[in-house]
């Protein structure tokens, strides 16, 4: 594993401090999901279990029970099975659970409603996911009316929690261990993106590309973190565009968007550039105005600024670069003031990035913008986007999109861009391209 089994303790044994011993918290691996007739998705675990325990299988409780004599992180899990093994190949089983994962105590998933309530009894709160997967909200429900019959109701926890209020705080530091995934994360998809560049050339297709990013990622052991946008021309003005089935055009824009997942840590870039290996000069204006929005955003991802200062101060770039280039009538004070830049950059400039592409962790605090500290990682994507039916300003500009995106890990001494392998410089793209 990736990440060590004493961290994964930590993060366990830290997570039930903040619990209290009075709470057990409860955490259900992801289920398998069908995509049609007896042909599943392909298997990914839920991040907050693999977070807490590295387990990768489906058909799994952890129930963490601080306090408890006996073993305070209990896994129940599949137990092995030769036939099931034929078929779907080895599992891990309740053994390996405890040697190789950590676990204090591992029972068969098959009997975690006989075994799992008398875990339950006696405590005051249930720290889970409560109204994520309805499966299991009915067997938690069923539980707790089990206890209420069986004891009388004296000693049924009394107060459900939502178990995110306390670990999605602990996930958005990431210690050196994640960020190490999450740079060979980057590696991976700036070798695709590069990859994706050599491809893109007129008469081939959307989906041609895509192709060179998948085999890139697979080739190197990762997945592709999300579905790849592969947006040619006005596609690029479709926010989360994933058709990817036009063809490619000379003198039109490729927008892709696309990241790695490694030991399901992500990372997430977006590049834009000419099929034909230039830009034109109307292209050139726009992304020069959002190159130097990301640059000025990404100079405000540092230890103690607030999070929306990145984002405001591409707005600030954008508005001004709208308005000098005339898409925009007056200045960029009223541009900003009225909002009138937001038919051109209607989307926030970045996110937490982590276990999940749009990770977790609360953007407010007490009603503030949260302050950045050592640890966190965000995105940096600012974009410009003409509508091709936005009769407003010259056709010359009608149908641009153009998004630059980054990963950025904050450090003690300012940041980290994890994704630097892949040129966002005009003139070093256009040299890029000019080698297919």
């Amino acid at each position: 594993m990736s990440i060590s089994a004493e961290e994964y303790a930590r993060r366990r044994r830290q997570l039930m401090r903040m619990a209290g011993e009075d709470a057990v918290l409860l955490v259900a691996a992801a289920p398998e999901r069908v995509r049609n007739a007896d042909a599943n998705w392909p298997y990914r675990q839920d991040s907050d279990l693999h977070y807490l325990s590295g387990f990768p299988e489906p058909e799994a409780v952890l129930a963490l029970l601080p306090g408890r004599r006996h073993g305070e992180a209990v896994l129940f899990c599949r137990e092995r099975d030769e036939e099931h093994e034929r078929w779907h190949g080895e599992s891990i089983g309740t053994d390996r659970a405890v040697s190789g994962y950590g676990m204090d105590d591992a029972f068969p998933i098959d009997d975690i409603d006989d075994i799992l309530p008398g875990m339950i009894e006696g405590r005051a709160r249930v720290y889970c996911h409560f109204g994520r997967e309805p499966e299991f909200d009915a067997r938690l429900l069923g539980w707790m009316r089990r206890l209420r019959q069986l004891r009388g109701g004296g000693v049924v926890p009394k107060e459900f929690v939502s178990l995110g209020h306390l670990l999605h705080d602990l996930r958005l530091y990431k210690s050196r261990g994640e960020l190490k995934l999450m740079r060979d994360s980057a590696a991976i998809a700036a070798k695709a993106h590069l990859a994706a560049m050599r491809a893109a050339v007129a008469g081939r297709h959307e989906y041609e590309v895509e192709a060179e990013i998948l085999r890139v990622m697979r080739g190197h052991g990762a997945v592709p973190a999300f579905p790849p946008i592969v947006a040619g021309g006005t596609n690029a003005c479709v926010m989360h565009y994933t058709a990817n089935r036009a063809p490619l055009r000379d003198g039109d824009l490729l927008l892709v968007d696309a990241g790695a997942e490694v030991d399901c840590y992500a990372s997430d870039i977006t590049r834009t550039f000419p099929v034909g290996g230039r830009y034109t000069r109307e292209q050139r204006a726009l992304y020069e105005v959002v190159l130097a929005a990301q640059l000025a955003a990404i100079d405000e991802v540092l230890p103690g600024r607030a999070f929306n200062a990145a984002h405001e101060a591409a707005v600030r770039v954008i508005a001004e670069g709208l308005c000098a280039l005339g898409l925009i009538k007056g200045g960029a004070d009223d541009a900003i003031a009225e909002g009138s830049y937001k038919r051109f950059f209607p989307s926030k400039t970045g996110h937490w990035l982590g276990l999940d592409v749009h990770d977790v962790g609360d953007y407010r605090v007490d009603g503030e913008p949260r302050l950045l500290e050592p640890g966190m990682v965000v995105t940096v994507e600012p974009g410009i986007y003409v509508p091709p039916g936005d009769f407003s300003v010259d056709a010359r500009w009608r149908g641009l999109g153009i998004r630059i995106e980054d990963d950025v890990a904050v450090t003690r001494e300012g940041h980290e861009v994890l994704t630097c392998d892949v040129p966002k410089d005009a003139e070093e793209i256009e040299a890029v391209l000019a080698g297919r």
